[in-house]
């Protein structure tokens, strides 16, 4: 059993702290918002702190889901961060999409106070967090991430380190830079076959088997069609996640041409009221023609 704290709950942080409870770890949860982490806390039977900085107090390792950079360096540091809280040699593990810069600031902040840092942002949506079905991609020291693989398991298919420092926040820029990509395309296909008078389940039916087969085709096209879009990662926060990679794409001479396209689309899909919809909400935005 590994004394831990969990800050953040969220759709994903919420069943991720669950799962590291049950698999029998002491889990103390913090949430800007104090009422969920005590239902958290009576659903699940650990416990909760009115700050990071006390929610990470003798925690070996201290886990964190929030939404942007400035979430991040808020439960890291200050008065209250958990950075005060945490023991000369804990380890602060961060589930958050951010910007590589972030994450490398903060494992420099924590080297100077005895502590280590591990960037290890997952993909797999609500549905993976919630089934324990986590893709984690991680960057940090060796050392570091061999201490947090175990607990990462817990909630997670696949955990393994890419690099050091920043390279895990890199990996999932990647991630999203082809989720994008691919949730247009199948939207245009569903439009396209609209368009053209067929049926979309019998032409995902089939080209699903083949080529154009995809996790984004096979979870996302049924509800799609039904004109559902609540059902994961919302266009606000793509759009939130886009911005980090089109960033780091001017600063290390990447071109994302696609990706600057579909960003776009995703910003008229706000226009049209949809920011809480899911990604795939780019076929509702193609309803329009």
């Amino acid at each position: 059993m590994t004394k831990v704290a969990f800050l953040g709950l969220g759709v994903m942080g919420y069943p991720m702290a669950g799962h590291l409870q049950a698999a029998g770890h002491d889990v103390t949860v913090y949430n800007r918002t104090a009422a969920k982490a005590q239902k958290w806390a009576k659903e699940h039977g650990g416990k909760s702190a009115d700050t990071p900085a006390a929610a990470a107090a003798g925690a070996e390792i201290v886990l964190a889901c929030v939404g942007n950079d400035d979430d991040l360096r808020s439960v890291c540091l200050g008065a209250d961060g958990a950075f005060v809280g945490m023991a000369a040699g804990a380890l602060f593990v961060d589930h958050t999409t951010v910007s590589a810069k972030v994450t490398r600031e903060l494992y420099a902040a924590a080297k100077d106070k005895g502590l280590s840092f591990v960037d290890a942002p997952v993909s797999g949506g609500q549905a993976g967090a919630e089934n324990g079905q986590l893709s984690i991609m991680c960057g940090g020291d060796a050392g570091d991430y061999a201490r947090a693989e175990p607990v990462m398991d817990v909630y997670a298919k696949l955990v393994k380190r890419i690099g050091e420092s920043g390279a895990g926040q890199l990996t999932k820029m990647a991630n999203q830079i082809a989720i994008a990509g691919l949730v247009q395309g199948l939207s245009e296909a569903l439009h396209f076959a609209t368009k053209a008078g067929l049926d979309g389940r019998d032409v995902v039916e089939v080209i699903s088997q083949g080529a154009a087969g995809s996790w984004q085709m096979s979870n996302r096209y049924e509800t799609m069609l039904d004109d559902h879009f609540e059902h994961g990662f919302a266009v606000d926060w793509m759009r939130k996640d886009l911005g980090i990679c089109l960033d780091t794409a001017d600063e290390n001479g990447a071109s994302l041409p696609v990706t600057a396209l579909v960003d776009q689309f995703y910003k008229d899909v706000q226009k049209m009221g949809g920011g809480r919809w899911d990604t795939s909400a780019l076929y509702k935005r193609l309803g329009k023609f």
